[in-house]
């Protein structure tokens, strides 16, 4: 197998602002691996948070590539995982790559590589498993898709429901609130124009640990009474003990995000918190996403699949599983001004995998317009 690295540069359509900061844009690397004729692709963002600048990815993803040549085939590479420790966005990337040209040379799509839960409905068996409340109900050959969340940073409240009358009229029907500004009554405000102007909307709200414990049981309670469903990490990450307790309290679920990274930490929060957000570049790929659902079947906690801002083709692997979350709040690709590929939707509220094979995703520019 060959592997090869591009660089790109992916600005948002607006900078999004969170509490702990500001971005208006990220780079992004994409590995391609080349076998037989036919190629996957996967992609890594870099994230200020996650200690991941171009530099490291580069080279990261080249050692990466480069172990990949030792196996004889892309199947084998994805049954023994990339050789040495390597940051989870770096393994997620290259086990896309590997799962989309699996699929490619298999002829099915990720989704099935993967036994998605939408994948196992047949035409005999209309509905199949019952979808998660918020997920989409299995379309076509049973592709997996869902209603996925759409974000507004802190901006004045005024531009806040602008932009969710926006996102209502285009069919989002969730819309997630970015909080935590030294002001409270000012993410309050924002929350009260959203639930006017689109008022059949399911609210979630991220502080991104910005509460102390003595705020958030204040503002937990405030926030119940507007009608939001849930709040992602209120509290400062690093003790995910205060984060059980106040959940244990909490008039709405409480979902980790920040102290849900691993494996380990999701094990530690098991039943203890409403919801784990689990972003394949933080835990590790498809495949760990999918131990961390099994891990939380009937414990009481329940999978949110999120993401970070990247393309289309950053996003693809999560949503061929998106089926099996309880929140889907993957509009990374959405947030850019300028899409690079194409292929899982969104615009609409929806996000769908397809059923060609591979990740069924395609770069836009023109001159590379084929799947493969």
């Amino acid at each position: 197998m060959k592997a090869t690295l591009r660089t790109v540069r992916l600005t948002l359509a607006e900078p999004l602002r969170i509490s702990r900061s500001t971005m208006a844009a990220r780079n992004a690397v994409w590995l391609t691996v080349e076998h037989e004729g036919l190629t996957g692709h996967g992609e890594a963002v870099t994230s200020v948070y996650y200690g991941l600048n171009t530099t490291e990815l580069e080279r990261q993803l080249y050692e990466a590539g480069l172990a990949l040549g030792r196996f004889g085939d892309p199947e084998s590479a994805l049954r023994e995982g990339p050789a040495g420790e390597r940051p989870p966005a770096v393994t997620a990337a290259v086990e896309a790559a590997l799962l989309d040209l699996c699929g490619k040379r298999s002829g099915v799509p990720v989704h099935r590589l993967l036994d998605a839960k939408s994948a196992r409905t047949t035409p005999s068996t209309p509905g199949g498993a019952s979808a998660p409340e918020g997920a989409g109900a299995p379309e076509g050959a049973g592709a997996p898709s869902a209603r996925t969340a759409r974000t507004i940073g802190i901006v004045p409240a005024e531009r806040a429901a602008e932009q969710a009358r926006s996102l209502a009229d285009s069919g989002f029907t969730v819309i997630k609130v970015k909080a935590g500004t030294p002001d409270p009554e000012d993410d309050l405000d924002r929350i009260r124009a959203i639930a006017s102007a689109a008022p059949r909307a399911r609210l979630l709200l991220d502080p991104n640990g910005a509460w102390t414990s003595t705020q958030a049981l204040q503002l937990l309670l405030r926030y119940a009474e507007l009608g939001v469903e849930a709040v992602e990490q209120p509290l400062a990450p690093g003790n995910p003990q205060a984060l059980a307790r106040l959940a244990q309290r909490s008039p709405l679920p409480l979902i980790a995000d920040e102290d849900a990274v691993t494996y380990e930490d999701v094990r530690r929060l098991a039943g203890r918190v409403h919801g784990v957000n689990v972003k394949l570049a933080k835990c590790g790929g498809p495949y760990e996403a999918l131990r961390i659902a099994e891990l939380i079947e009937g414990s009481g906690t329940e999978l949110m699949l999120g993401c970070l801002t990247a393309s289309t083709l950053g996003l693809a692997p999560a949503v061929h599983l998106a089926d099996r979350a309880r929140w889907a709040d993957l509009d990374g690709h959405l947030l850019l001004a300028d899409d690079p590929w194409t292929g899982i939707g969104g615009a609409d509220g929806v996000v769908r995998a397809s059923d060609l094979p591979g990740l069924g995703v395609r770069e836009r520019r023109v001159g590379r317009e084929d799947a493969a």
